[in-house]
């Protein structure tokens, strides 16, 4: 069994910075953030592998950043001048095969983090 637990989300202005943060409670080599607004599919974000090389959508790299830190079992996603259609409630997702951007590879889910960006 693995627990995450997201944290860092807030309400901000558009063009703010938010960092997010998502507590593991093991060491997992691949994991990711996600991504969901109502009435639409899980987007993934970007994931990690466990030496630090991390994928991110190729619309988002140009501001959002994906870091760990192994020591203490901790992913971060660092958010750059955020839009309001970053809206949306973010998860982190761990336990899987491979660096992927699809749910499907990920065996294990955090509750999830509200983030609100105004315009």
């Amino acid at each position: 069994q693995v627990q995450l637990k997201e944290s860092g989300g807030e309400s901000v202005q558009a063009g703010g910075s938010l960092k997010l943060s998502c507590s593991i409670s093991r060491y997992t080599y691949f994991m990711a953030w996600f991504r969901q607004t109502p009435g639409k599919e899980r987007e993934g974000i970007g994931c990690i592998g466990g030496h630090g090389t991390a994928i991110v959508r190729q619309s988002l790299k140009d501001r959002f950043t994906i870091s760990r830190d192994n020591a203490d079992f901790t992913l971060f996603l660092q958010m750059n001048s955020l839009k309001p259609e970053d809206t949306a409630i973010y998860y982190c997702a761990a336990v899987s095969s491979e660096c992927s951007l699809e749910q499907d590879p990920y065996e294990y889910w955090g509750q999830g983090t509200q983030v609100t960006v105004s315009s």
